[in-house]
Order: structure tokens, then sequence, then C-alpha cells
């Protein structure tokens, strides 16, 4: 008995420990995928592989598998219309799971969305969209968008896949989306921080806003400036990690905080709140952005407009 009783002990001791488990993939592994990861996965049955870019651009040459994502078919724009006039803006929670389904996603879909040529606000636009329908952790980027593809050798086909509808179960919308009044209450509060995706012009005040914007030059009080261009870099790669900390803490911006983006219209500020949410920020987007902020009449603040104070004399 003695003897078995070592013999276990023996075996116990020698027996390799079991392998700890995997760690968490962290918020970027998530929400990016590279070149090489989705031509290693671009069989797999549960794929749903978005394009997002000119439909010419599309039909001459796109990822294999590919299909077309109609930008302007999975969003509202009213602009001088019937409703509020905005030009970008989420539809309903039927009317965006009936758009979804018809570009093939399904509850078991893995999706995938990447941008052609340089349309990565559009791109971003989409992801906060499949985020914001509770689709988010199913939904990733790929880093580099076709031209990636392109540079690391991967090909690409004119062959249009047969367009399947999917099936789509009644959406857990998550409240991210945000309004003017929840932005005049929580842009200067602790633990918020209000950013302007816009290039940095518009929000210095040197460069005025269109017709959408009613012509005003500047910022949302408040605001801090994280352009999206400033999330890539000359080939429009995200930039790492540590970049994009870099970008982040010099707009004051701290862990912990949760990050409201606008931009003109509610595109652009996707890209850098993307780039918020893979160092795993909560992030909220005004949908209305600074279109609807002036046309409700709201302060602006125009740094180009200040009148520089008179230079003493030294004595």
């Amino acid at each position: 008995m003695r003897l078995a009783v070592l013999s276990a002990l023996f075996l116990t001791l020698a027996s390799p420990a079991p392998s700890a488990a995997a760690a968490p993939p962290s918020p970027r592994e998530a929400l990016v995928v590279s070149t090489a990861w989705l031509a290693q996965h671009l069989k797999d049955p549960d794929l749903v592989l978005l394009h997002v870019g000119e439909k010419a651009e599309y039909d001459e040459a796109h990822i294999p598998g590919a299909r077309f994502a109609d930008f302007r078919a999975l969003f509202v724009s009213d602009p001088g219309g019937a409703g509020n006039g905005l030009t970008l803006e989420m539809p309903s929670a039927e009317s965006l799971r009936e758009r979804l389904a018809a570009h093939g996603i399904s509850d078991r879909s893995r999706i995938v969305v990447y941008f052609g040529k340089d349309w990565v606000s559009p791109a971003t636009r989409i992801m906060f969209a499949l985020d914001y329908a509770g689709l988010g952790d199913r939904s990733s980027l790929l880093d580099g968008g076709q031209g990636a593809w392109v540079r690391d050798g991967q090909a690409t086909t004119a062959v249009v896949p047969e367009a399947k509808p999917g099936s789509l179960s009644p959406l857990k919308i998550r409240p991210i989306v945000v309004t003017a009044d929840y932005v005049r209450e929580h842009a200067s509060s602790s633990g918020s921080v209000l950013i302007d995706g816009r290039d940095a012009s518009f929000y210095d005040g040197v460069q005025a806003g269109g017709p959408r914007d009613a012509r005003k030059a500047g910022h949302i009080p408040g605001a801090v400036s994280v352009p999206f261009t400033a999330t890539t870099d000359d080939k429009l790669l995200l930039h790492s990690t540590e970049e994009m900390k870099s970008l982040f803490a010099k707009a004051g911006i701290k862990a912990g905080d949760t990050i409201i983006g606008y931009c003109h219209i509610g595109q652009q500020a996707t890209a850098s709140l993307f780039a918020a949410r893979t160092l795993g920020y909560k992030v909220l987007l005004y949908d209305g952005s600074f279109e609807d902020w002036a046309r409700r009449g709201y302060p602006v603040e125009n740094p180009a407009a200040r009148t520089p104070e008179p230079v003493k004399d030294q004595q």
C-alpha cells in the first residue's frame, strides 16, 4: 500500500502542470486583424468580409469573398429634408438590423471590415455602427485596408460573390450615441473628455466649416483636438499602441476617462474613437456633431479670433 501511495505521488509530481489559461486578447488584438490573419481565415464559413469604398473600385478589384458595403445604405441622411436635416445618423434599431442583414450578417457571423484606397473613416464609422448594434465583439478592422493586403502579396479579384442575406436577431443596441444636451452636460465634467476629430485647422478656427457647419469656425467649448488623420501612418496602418497612448496623453486624456467624439457630421470622429477603443477606453459618439451643434446656435470657441494682448515695453 505504501509503495502504491509513493508511486502515485511520484507520478503526480512528475506529470506536467496543466497549462495556464490563455491570456485574453488586448483591446487592439480583439479589434484589429492583420493581412496574415485574414489570409488564414478567408474561407471560414461564418466570415463576412465587407469592402468599404467606391463601387467602381470594388468592381475592379477586391479581396476574394468580400461584399461591397454600401456605406450610404447603412445610415440615414436627410440634409434639408423633412426630418432634422442632418447629413449622417444612425437608423432605427430595426432598420439597422435589416440593413446589416442585407449585407450578409447573421447571428453567427465573424465580421471583418476593410477600406479601399483611403476610406478609413467610413470604415471606422461602420465599425462603430456594428458596436452600437451589439456586434462589436465579433467585428474587426483589417489594418491598412486593401492597400496593406496588396503590398503583402495577397491576391485580389473582380469576382463578386453571391449576395446572400443574413439572418439577424433583434439588435441589442448599446447606448454609445449621445446628443447635444449630453455633450453640454458632460463636456467639462470629471472623467469625461470631449475630442474633436476634425483636422486641426477646423478646431483652431483657422478654417471655417461649410454650409453644414453654418460656416462657423472653431470648436465646441471644452473639446481637445485628436484629428482622425493622426491615428494612422502614411500607409494608413494604425500607429503602434505606444504611439496611440502618446497621442491621447498629449491631449490630456487619462486612463479611465470616457471619450466623447465629434467631427463635422459624425464620421471622421469614429476613426479617433476606434483608436481610443484599441487602448481600452470607453467611447461615445455625438452623432449630429458640429453640424447639429452649429445649427442649434450653441456657443463655439474660436482660438483664431482671439485678440492678442498688446506687448508691454520691457523696462
